[in-house]
């Protein structure tokens, strides 16, 4: 039987210590857990003014375009499909791992979800479609990396190369439009509930959800330990390789259900689905104060983060600014980020 992870205690550089996750309130007693309490608040305040910033920058590049609600809604959309995969990631690199698949899943989902066979079961077919393949791809990286050894970057890499080339395969490099009218539907302004779009809606409660599951559960508490400490979290009795595994199962149903948004976003499924989705959810989770390393993170953060990597985007497309000019802004963004928390981890640590 089974006993909750150890409440956290910070005992400097040494990782033997259970880590509590980094969104729940510190504790009142003790030095470690307020401090770290301290830091989350200035991550996430830090945050927001990036965020703050760049609404002002759009505000007064393009006041007429950026502040249009119709542009809002836009990027709240768009954020909103990579948000929720980004959500899965941030458990599985709390956890320790690394999710290099995300985008793949994500295309052999969509393509398997619009086949001529599968759109045939309207738009519950196509919904429990790219959940199931979703889940499955999830199911064998947890299964290669959990009970197979395997490091989690080369399993992934291998699923990423596998995924992408069943969804070629599947579509044989052809678009496949949506025809299914309820499908299509959930994206065009009608379906808007007070204005906020349904795939903004979906993104929000996948948040909540997360937030709760990772923060006010076991299941969250467990992902932290063996993030912080596998070795320390085993003796404390939690099984690690299952955990590891409900892990990458969790992080191929968010995908699953990127999948359906990308479907509704889109009105189709196409194999290039999803492209780079790894590194643009790795960065917003970096940015948003998940260690690489983990044992830390916060699902607010990683919203955030998601937010910023968004309305740069947008920005950048309605000021039209060169793509190769983004990428570039985007890097140096995650150079910084990952300086700050090295730099905050030594002070932390001394």
């Amino acid at each position: 039987m089974t006993q909750p992870a150890p409440s956290a205690q910070h005992n400097g550089p040494d990782k033997g210590a259970v880590a509590a996750p980094s969104d729940t309130p510190p504790s009142k007693s003790g030095g470690g857990m307020p401090a770290l309490g301290l830091w989350l608040d200035v991550r996430i305040l830090s945050l927001l003014g990036v965020l703050a910033a760049l609404v002002l920058v759009g505000g007064i590049t393009e006041p007429d375009a950026f502040l249009d609600t119709g542009n809002l809604q836009l990027i709240l959309t768009q954020a909103s499909v990579i948000g929720v995969v980004t959500v899965g990631m941030t458990f599985v690199i709390i956890s320790g791992g690394i999710d290099l698949s995300v985008g793949a899943m994500v295309a052999l989902a969509s393509v398997w979800a619009t086949t001529l066979a599968t759109q045939e079961y309207g738009f519950a077919g196509i919904a429990f479609t790219a959940v199931i393949v979703g889940l499955a791809a999830g199911l064998v990286n947890g299964v290669l990396i959990a009970y197979g050894g395997m490091v989690p970057f080369i399993a992934t890499l291998a699923m990423l190369a596998s995924a992408r080339g069943l969804a070629l395969q599947i579509t044989d490099g052809k678009t496949q439009i949506v025809t299914v009218d309820s499908v299509l539907d959930l994206g065009l302004p009608d379906s808007y509930i007070l204005g906020i779009p349904p795939l903004v809606i979906m993104f929000a409660v996948v948040t909540v959800v997360g937030w709760l599951i990772l923060n006010r559960t076991t299941f969250g508490r467990r992902t932290v330990a063996v993030g912080g400490n596998a070795e320390a979290a085993r003796l404390a009795g939690i099984d690690v390789r299952r955990q590891r595994l409900y892990l990458y199962l969790l992080s191929g149903l968010c995908c699953g259900i990127a999948a359906f948004m990308l479907i509704v976003l889109a009105g189709s499924g196409q194999n290039t689905n999803g492209n780079l989705y790894e590194l643009d959810a790795i960065a917003a989770a970096i940015i948003g104060g998940t260690l690489l390393s983990g044992g830390r993170g916060t699902i607010v953060g990683s919203v955030l983060g998601v937010l910023i990597f968004t309305t740069i985007t947008n920005i950048f497309a309605l000021n039209n600014l060169q793509s190769d000019v983004q990428q570039i802004a985007k890097g140096a963004i995650i150079v910084a980020a990952v300086l700050v928390q090295r730099r905050t981890m030594r002070g932390r640590e001394t």
